[in-house]
């Protein structure tokens, strides 16, 4: 197939990246730490962590866990949200040569047996917030060694005394038979002092996360990614963002959850190899505290979702940041609507870059050239990756045509953990994946995103793109936030229902189906508008368009 899309690179971004560069994570970390030893890799409210303490405190965690007779290729969850244990377990548990499984902390109790369970994890670290969950479930999981934290284990804060009492709590609860070692972190890390880390083989092949995903439109599934998956990925976005608009080692805003893909490959890995310092929010809906670390420490690279953007320019004290030094700004996770990009490039002064990808692909599998103006695309395909717009028998179509969006390249999962049966309705023959969204193609390379397949609205045979109905809202001024879902109709099957979260208080059903006729057909327009004081999210921020649908049907 024709590369249409390379004539649309930046100069200097290759067409294909060289994945000898780097063979694994293992390699990666251990790389970084040395060449960037003094340098601070991780800033968690006044806690930091060099990369020297990274290597460190990493490797002694990693001997821990092979005396702990953890081996090679066995699962351990961890379940914590951006505090500083986070890089230093994921790391270290990456040296050792053991698979990590990413646990959102605020799964519930079936939610984390679901995912305990699939994965056979046979350890797990979790913040003592959230130990009484896990207690809830570990009879029923082959958990055998509970590590418990707390946030400001490593921050100048004296020692947590919660933390003793639930692994007190959990040594009671379960039978020793049950659990081999229930201990706090930094008890562990102190052993690992002790001990001395074996050498292990860690391949491009050998896995490194099942990182589960399809939760919100079933059972969710682990996503097999390897060292090699997402090496690659970081030799892309490496190659794609091009070292003379990152300039020098500098500084980046996560608040993205370090345990999803988007952070986890896009911020943590991609910024670990270049040696920056990663500011980590732990909960990005407390505005106030990230507003005040933003002003503590300027950052050169901003990465997020559409809602989080939206929301941090609402906040109290935003207009009163320092953003020269921010070089570039990533959107991704949900669509980036243009009234957010507008307004963001009017506040920062610099442009909100959309790119896309999921959890299948490490994540990273299109991006827009940075700093190129909004184009409401999610830009070209990145190097050595290939998009190809397919109909429903996976037949290519041709460009400008709708279809969905097929995916090739190193950054592609080994598939799904022990689920033969979904990772065959994924894959096609010669290794392209089904994502699952609908798009296009255009002359020039460019992909642009119409909507979720299974978002989709049909009203009297016409397809409606939820995406469009929700950009076309919330240029209203008297709009924060809207999603756009099918209701069921008797006359046309299903009509569009728009969801509403106002700023103005004087907003009315009418006021927003007047603006929305403005510029859209009449297929199109919201038949239903429903006023709401908040929208479901996920734990990224990325609106639940599920659950608006399922509350229309009263499921």
């Amino acid at each position: 197939m024709e590369k249409i899309w390379l004539k649309s690179y930046p100069p200097g971004v290759p067409a294909e990246i060289d994945p000898s560069q780097l063979r694994s994570l293992k390699q990666l970390i251990e790389m970084t730490c040395h060449k960037h030893a003094d340098r601070v890799a991780f800033i968690q409210m006044d806690g930091k962590l060099t990369y020297r303490e990274l290597d460190e405190r990493s490797r002694a965690f990693a001997a821990w866990l092979q005396q702990a007779g953890i081996k090679k290729g066995d699962r351990m969850a961890i379940m914590l949200p951006n505090t500083l244990q986070y890089p230093i377990a994921m790391f270290g548990a990456l040296r050792a040569g053991i698979v990590v499984v990413n646990t959102n902390p605020l799964y519930t109790a079936p939610e984390l047996e679901h995912q305990l369970v699939d994965s056979g994890a046979t350890a797990i670290l979790v913040l003592e917030n959230f130990a009484h969950v896990l207690q809830a479930v570990l009879p029923r999981t082959m958990i055998k060694h509970v590590l418990v934290t707390a946030a400001g284990d490593f921050l100048p804060f004296p020692k947590s005394l919660i933390v003793n009492f639930v692994v007190r709590r959990v040594r009671k609860q379960v039978p020793p038979w049950r659990i081999s070692s229930a201990i706090d972190f930094r008890s562990v890390l102190a052993a690992g002092r002790r001990a001395t880390p074996q050498p292990v083989e860690v391949t491009s092949e050998d896995l490194a996360f099942l990182q589960y995903t399809g939760g919100t439109t079933g059972v969710a599934k682990g996503a097999m990614l390897s060292h090699g998956n997402i090496s690659s990925n970081v030799l892309q976005a490496e190659a794609f963002l091009g070292k003379e608009t990152l300039g020098d080692l500098g500084t980046l805003l996560t608040a993205i959850p370090l345990y999803h893909i988007f952070a986890l490959s896009g911020n943590c890995m991609v910024f670990a190899r270049l040696g920056w310092t990663n500011l980590l929010i732990i909960n990005p809906r407390d505005m106030p505290s990230l507003i005040a670390d933003l002003k503590k420490y300027p950052c050169n690279y901003i990465s997020g979702v559409n809602t989080l953007f939206n929301g941090m320019m609402h906040a109290k004290g935003f207009s009163e940041l320092d953003f020269s030094a921010l070089k570039i700004t990533l959107g991704g996770g949900m669509a980036v609507q243009q009234a957010v990009a507008e307004r963001w490039k009017k506040a920062t002064g610099c442009v909100l870059t959309q790119a896309w990808g999921l959890t299948e692909t490490s994540p990273a599998a299109c991006i827009n050239p940075t700093g190129a103006e909004f184009n409401g695309s999610i830009g070209v395909p990145i190097s050595s990756t290939e998009v190809a717009i397919k109909n429903d028998a996976g037949e290519d179509l041709e460009n400008g045509q709708i279809g969905e969006i097929c995916v090739r390249g190193p950054q592609v999962m080994q598939g799904y953990w022990h689920r033969p049966d979904e990772t065959s309705k994924v894959m096609l023959p010669g290794g392209w994946l089904r994502t699952g969204d609908i798009g296009r193609l255009n002359a020039h390379g460019f992909v642009f995103i119409e909507d979720r397949k299974k978002d989709m609205i049909l009203v009297s045979g016409f397809n409606v793109y939820p995406n469009e109905v929700e950009s076309v809202a919330v240029t209203l001024p008297g709009i924060l936030e809207a999603a756009a879902v099918a209701q069921l109709d008797e006359h046309s099957g299903e009509v569009v229902a728009l969801f509403v979260v106002k700023k103005d208080p004087n907003l009315t059903e009418q006021d927003v189906i007047a603006h929305c006729r403005k510029s859209l057909a009449g297929y199109k327009v919201p038949k239903h508008v429903y006023f709401r004081s908040e929208l479901p999210k996920t734990n990224v921020g990325k609106i639940l368009r599920k659950a608006l649908r399922e509350e229309l049907r009263g499921s």
